[in-house]
């Protein structure tokens, strides 16, 4: 099964906002390392506490929380931010 990336409109904004650099790293991120695999996740990390269900995925000093829906294949991008800022 092939899976898909959405990202809500949030988080567009939100890699929008980013300098060019970033933005270009978590793109390929995305359509590279998610959109595609078997099995995302394999690269992932579940997250808890309050944050349970979602899953998060590392590029560099970024996260992007993310819910996979496992009935229609896709992971959906809710938010992203700098490691510093995006648990709160």
């Amino acid at each position: 099964m092939v899976w898909t990336v959405e990202i809500r409109e949030t988080a567009a904004r939100q890699i929008a906002r980013l300098d060019a650099q970033h933005k270009t790293r978590i793109v390929r991120f995305l359509r590279e390392r998610i959109q595609g695999i078997g099995d995302p996740r394999s690269i992932g990390h579940a997250l808890t506490g309050d944050l349970a269900g979602l899953w998060r995925y590392r590029v560099g000093d970024y996260r992007l929380l993310c819910h996979l829906q496992d009935e229609i294949v896709t992971v959906m991008v809710l938010e992203l931010g700098h490691r510093r800022d995006v648990y709160r």
